[in-house]
């Protein structure tokens, strides 16, 4: 018998397969779901560290960190943030959560949330530090006054980042404007650099960091200075910056991809409607195909070639009563006109998970728009892929990618999709070494650009820069250092070559410990209107 029919509370999702990281879908927020007022898809995001790797916690830590934190604890945070989970895909060195606006990944070591539309993630941050501190065991300063609950963790460092929004008058609480999310952090910490990288009068980018090791805020005196914001809107380069931290494991590298002006024609994979009947259609295949399978092997029952039809010494049918007329159509009962394919009433029904919102069509836009393909099953067997698809349109899939030298490295990607024209917007983040993947990072951009055919898009490339000791009579040293030199100018120079793409903006800027590379893109035929689309200008 061939069983075609979806199990019960199957998601469709990788994930959900046995043996591989556990998955547990949110059934209660999921329900009521809908993303007509997803206007906002450019995303705040935050990581914040507690140790500098997974494998340097503090003794005083819990073993593993910040995954001791129960799911429903997060869930409370994120309720400051007003976002909710989706689902949650378990991993032994990274938990994964959907949200209802993007995501968030908890390693042992540290967070990294990314939400959009109106959320008020930073509003969720003085409970994570309160979380870090009382629950993973960091350590921490009692009864600090900075997050009012009494137990602050101090992190290690602090990164906040966003383009510039398309509508920021609707943003709420501190992220009305850049120069309040700049107060509302230096509340928190201390030493903390705030910048401003691409065109004041065109398509920005924001950071704002802290130096490692960061010191939290003592009680606010009324007197102290804001940080100021540093303005980079030309290619340049600062002096590098010695450092000397195991910098989580050695390899810290995210690519981040936001794009705008979506090729309507792309954007419209990620509508309900049109997955749905794409859904349809690989279904109703997929029946025909198995149900032909099973023909082509067991046909039509002949009597012809045995004595009888039950040859197991039961009476049976013998061969002399045979008559054409009276074979058996095994699917007589459930196809029409011999099996052709059809969808009428008397098929299989068409599985209700495939028409409405939720992880069944999550995975059917992942892998039909080629997002599947980024990170292949084929290179990475281990990978697990959790996807959603909302009403009346958007979608948002979270990847957990383990190194395919072991479990010990295991990285991320995300994806978000806002397809509405008006404000068609999608972006991609990775911090999967491009060593690992063994292709240029060029390469994963014109992959995944290819998939949204953007107008425009960015590209921010923020990894760590390894230090060599070039001293006196190092011969071998230099030579090293001269060759990582080669070999970051040619990954430079194939970055400004994206096919169809012509770069409008580079910035590189040389950090604490990280080198960051800002590039804009423009299609090279496209005729949609040439002044960006600002919403918020630069300061």
């Amino acid at each position: 018998m061939v069983n075609t029919e979806i199990p019960k509370h199957y998601t469709a999702s990788p994930s959900s397969f046995s043996g591989t990281p556990h998955l547990t879908i949110n059934r209660e927020v999921t329900l009521d779901l809908d993303s007509h007022n997803a206007f906002e898809g450019p995303e705040k995001l935050l990581e914040v560290w507690f140790s500098a790797s997974s494998s340097s916690l503090p003794t005083c830590t819990a073993p593993t960190g910040l995954k001791v934190v129960p799911a429903e604890v997060w869930k409370d945070m994120l309720d400051l943030v007003n976002c909710k989970v989706l689902s949650i895909v378990e991993s032994e060195n990274v938990d994964a959560y959907l949200l209802s606006e993007s995501s968030m990944f908890v390693f042992p070591h540290k967070l990294i949330l990314k939400t959009c539309g109106t959320t008020t993630l930073l509003r969720g941050l003085p409970r994570i530090l309160d979380i870090a501190g009382q629950l993973a065991r960091f350590p921490h300063t009692i009864a600090n006054p900075v997050t009012g609950n009494g137990t602050a963790a101090s992190p290690y460092r602090v990164f906040y980042s966003r383009k510039n929004f398309l509508f920021p008058d609707r943003q709420l609480g501190p992220h009305r404007s850049w120069r309040d999310e700049v107060k509302s952090l230096d509340k928190l910490f201390l030493g903390g650099s705030a910048y401003m990288i691409g065109k004041m009068n065109g398509e920005h980018w924001y950071l704002y960091l802290t130096e490692p090791n960061t010191i939290l805020t003592p009680p606010a005196t009324p007197d102290r200075a804001e940080t100021e914001t540093k303005i980079f809107d030309l290619p340049s380069r600062a002096v590098t910056l010695d450092h000397s931290d195991d910098v989580d494991d050695g390899q810290d590298e995210t690519l981040e991809l936001l794009m705008t002006h979506l090729e309507e024609e792309n954007a419209k994979q990620f509508y309900l409607d049109h997955a749905s009947a794409v859904a349809e259609g690989r279904y109703f295949q997929r029946t025909h195909r198995a149900k032909e399978n099973a023909r082509r092997h067991l046909g039509t029952i002949h009597e012809s070639n045995s004595e009888m039809l039950n040859s197991k010494g039961n009476p049976g049918v013998f061969k002399d009563d045979y008559h054409p007329q009276d074979a058996i159509d095994i699917f007589s009962n459930t196809s029409s006109e011999n099996g052709e394919f059809t969808s009428s009433d008397d098929e299989d029904p068409f599985p209700t998970e495939l028409t409405t919102e939720g992880h069944a069509l999550g995975t059917v836009v992942s892998e039909c728009s080629g997002l599947a393909d980024v990170y292949p099953a084929s290179k990475y067997p281990d990978a697990r892929v959790d996807a959603y698809l909302f009403t009346p349109c958007g979608f948002s899939a979270n990847g957990v990618i383990p190194a395919p030298q072991g479990p010990r490295a295991t990285h991320y990607f995300t994806v978000h999709v806002t397809p509405e024209p008006q404000c068609s917007y999608a972006s991609f983040e990775t911090n999967v070494p491009s060593q690992q993947t063994g292709r240029e990072t060029a390469e994963v951009v014109e992959q995944v650009v290819s998939i949204f055919k953007p107008g425009r898009f960015s590209v921010t490339l923020f990894e760590t820069k390894p230090t060599v000791s070039t001293g006196d009579g190092d011969s071998d040293a230099t030579d090293a250092f001269k060759a990582m030199e080669r070999q970051s100018a040619r990954k430079s120079a194939r970055m400004e070559c994206i096919r169809g793409y012509r770069r409008v903006d580079r910035i590189v800027h040389d950090l604490e410990g990280y080198e960051l590379v800002f590039r804009f893109f423009e299609r090279v035929d496209w005729d949609g209107p040439r002044a960006p689309r600002l919403g918020e200008v630069g300061l």
